[in-house]
């Protein structure tokens, strides 16, 4: 097996176990001690509160499903475009329950060190999942 194929494997295996069934310590297998994930919030997480941001997220959408689209690895770098689903049972980052189904989709952007990932860079809007769950309105000049 290529170290190509082993990171392939290796990020298709750890999001199904972290994102799939809620086992965020399955990301030690994958993410660097020193991770730092880039996004849509104002400083970088590290490991642990990207762990509780999963856990959050999937108390407020219990039934979300996460799903990689492609996977692309090249070198030390990987890009992975997915797409996750799920009902707003539970409240997330302030907004009660609104009971709806969304959908979003984004794109991971990850760099190795050796065997772990120690940085990601990850983008997807926001305003689709604000919009789905009924708080705005996009689109509609």
């Amino acid at each position: 097996m290529t170290d190509t194929d082993a990171r392939r494997e290796l990020i298709e295996k750890v999001w199904a176990k972290a994102w799939g069934d809620g086992d965020v310590d399955a990301f030690d297998a994958l993410l660097s001690p020193v991770y730092l994930r880039h996004g849509t919030e104002a400083h970088p997480q590290n490991l642990d509160a990207f762990k509780a941001a999963v856990l959050s997220t999937r108390a407020a959408f219990p039934d979300l499903t996460t799903v990689i689209d492609d996977i692309v690895v090249e070198g030390d770098m990987a890009a992975i475009r997915w797409h996750s689903s799920g009902t707003h049972v539970n409240a997330f980052l302030g907004v009660p329950s609104t009971r709806r189904h969304v959908e979003v989709s984004g794109a991971t952007f990850a760099r190795f060190e050796g065997d772990r990932v120690v940085e990601e860079y990850v983008t997807w809007d926001p305003r689709a999942l604000l919009s789905a769950l009924g708080i705005i309105s996009v689109g509609q000049d």
